[in-house]
């Protein structure tokens, strides 16, 4: 793992906790490889710290930061692992857990800490004297071995009310052993933005630390939390991609992201990134396999649709009269609720990041929109499926599809034992180079075999495809028809050792979706290996 740090500067933090706070979410639970995708969109869109996880807490967090160093070159962000300061009647370094926490070799460590007196009597059950002794021990080691720490003052807003002086204390402890950035963090998430940014501003002037604000969401002012915060001096935000986290979630990075550029006029993501935003937004939701939120602000499809009437005659006029800014700064589209659907600007800019040139061809840039709008329509997303999109595109501009095979048929049986056990069978007809081919292969389920039965058919016309190996697989329900007769879409992740693509299929059941993101992912393998097509 390597970083390239181009951040605006450091007097400013944006630092995201979607793949530790935001993975405590209900219905989320994100495999390594999930990890490792989200941390790359949050590079991307430019982030300054992104928090990885607890390594030495779980064997999924500790393999996530031995991956990270290999496979991920930050352009940047810093990766961070967070931990818990020592134990108590113990020392730093001898604690296994602070050493967990270097061994992951993330350049910066956040600590969480308790600052209410209560928590640290009954949860901790040690004295408020050595819960300082802690914090100051481990920040001391933690700086003595190079390492950047940032300190999260556990249910500080709450600690606050019952002893405001030890709360604070506990902040000047952190700050005078060395951390970098103190984080009040609202932890209940019951805290009010006037009473933020009171506390928040008698900190600064008591302690003399930079201060940092964690906001979680439980009034519904996460967002306006950590503004506020903002407003009263705090220069380090804590946030999660679309509020994902625990109960209702935490603050909103996207929006807090926009504030800051749009209405504070701060600089906190490099040149361009801000019109990613929407991408990125929908890419991670469907990496973490849920749906995007329609209204969510900024980046919803929904955030710059007008109905008609009253509105659509004045934003004829002047889309300004409806709009607080212009949703192309944020990568999103204006919408007069017709459907969904992609923006002209949108597919121009896609193009441009797939390397295909578009040039000023309107009309095709048109067909594509209609296109995409169509597919969309029916249930397709292309906003976790490149590959799909890039090939549809690439139909448009060559005129054609881009065939590297042809199929025939293909069948897929799954036949139930008396013994309990299952065998799943697949045979697939197509035809490639002139040649027709019949393959037959079993699988550990009919889209294992199916896979199997494609690439055995072939692998030998294309040894290429000895190289793709099925990395990821999300099925979803789609809004329809129940139970099984629900339309059903299927993103299929594939990877080739040097890089991975997605690809998405849309169907009535489930095995005839995983077909179509199949077919796609051969189609794209070949593509991207330099194959030239044979049709």
């Amino acid at each position: 793992m390597t970083t390239k740090a181009t951040a605006p500067d450091d007097t400013f933090h944006v630092f995201d906790t979607t793949l530790r706070d935001g993975a405590q979410r209900e219905g989320i639970n994100l495999t390594v490889a999930d990890k490792l995708t989200i941390a790359r969109h949050l590079d991307d869109f430019g982030v300054g710290f992104i928090e990885g996880g607890w390594p030495g807490a779980n064997p999924r967090d500790t393999e996530f930061f031995a991956r990270a160093r290999q496979e991920i070159d930050f352009e940047h962000a810093q990766l961070v692992a967070f931990g818990a300061t020592r134990r108590a009647g113990g020392k730093a370094s001898e604690d296994p857990q602070v050493q967990a926490l270097l061994d992951s070799g993330a350049p910066v460590i956040t600590l969480v800490a308790k600052s209410h007196d209560r928590h640290v009597e009954l949860a901790l059950r040690t004295t408020l004297d050595e819960n300082l002794e802690m914090v100051r021990d481990t920040v001391t080691h933690l700086r003595e071995q190079g390492r950047r720490v940032f300190v999260d003052c556990e249910h500080f807003f709450d600690g606050y009310r019952t002893d405001a002086e030890y709360a604070k204390s506990v902040v000047r402890t952190a700050h005078e052993a060395g951390a970098d950035v103190v984080i009040l963090c609202d932890t209940n998430g019951g805290m009010l933005p006037a009473q933020v940014q009171a506390v928040v501003s008698t900190v600064l002037a008591d302690t003399g630390a930079r201060i940092g604000i964690h906001a979680q969401d439980d009034t519904g002012c996460a967002v306006a939390n950590t503004l506020a915060a903002v407003d009263a001096g705090a220069t380090h935000v804590q946030c999660t991609a679309n509020g994902y986290g625990e109960r209702v979630g935490n603050a909103n990075l996207f929006p807090v992201v926009a504030a800051l550029e749009l209405k504070y006029g701060k600089t906190v993501l490099h040149e361009g990134a801000l019109a990613e935003m929407t991408r990125i937004s929908h890419a991670i939701a469907e990496v973490v396999n849920l749906t995007p939120s329609t209204h969510q602000p900024y980046v919803g499809v929904s955030a710059f649709a007008h109905k008609a009437g009253l509105h659509a005659s004045a934003i004829k006029v002047d889309p300004d009269l409806y709009q607080h800014i212009d949703p192309e700064r944020v990568g999103n589209t204006m919408r007069m609720l017709v459907s969904d659907m992609a923006g002209h600007a949108s597919i121009e800019l896609k193009g441009k990041e797939l390397g295909i040139d578009l040039g000023d061809d309107r009309a095709l840039v048109g067909r594509v929109v209609e296109r995409v709008k169509e597919r969309e329509l029916k249930g397709y997303t292309y906003e976790a499926a490149d590959a799909s999109f890039e090939l549809l595109l690439r139909a448009e501009v060559e005129g054609r599809p881009r065939r590297y095979f042809r199929v025939e048929s293909w069948r897929a049986i799954v036949e139930d034992r008396p013994d309990g056990t299952h065998a799943n069978e697949a045979t697939v007809k197509l035809w490639a180079k002139g040649e027709r081919i019949v393959a037959t292969a079993e699988g550990n389920g009919p889209v294992n075999a199916l896979d199997r039965a494609l690439r055995v058919g072939l692998e030998r016309i294309y040894p290429q495809l000895a190289k793709l190996e099925l990395v990821d697989y999300k099925v979803r329900i789609l809004e329809g028809r129940t139970g099984t007769e629900s339309t059903t879409r299927v993103l299929i992740t594939t990877g080739d050792g040097s890089g991975d693509w997605a690809t998405v299929g849309v169907a009535e059941n489930v095995i005839a979706a995983s077909w179509q993101a199949l077919e796609d992912a051969y189609t794209y393998g070949l593509l991207r290996a330099g194959v030239e097509p044979t049709d």
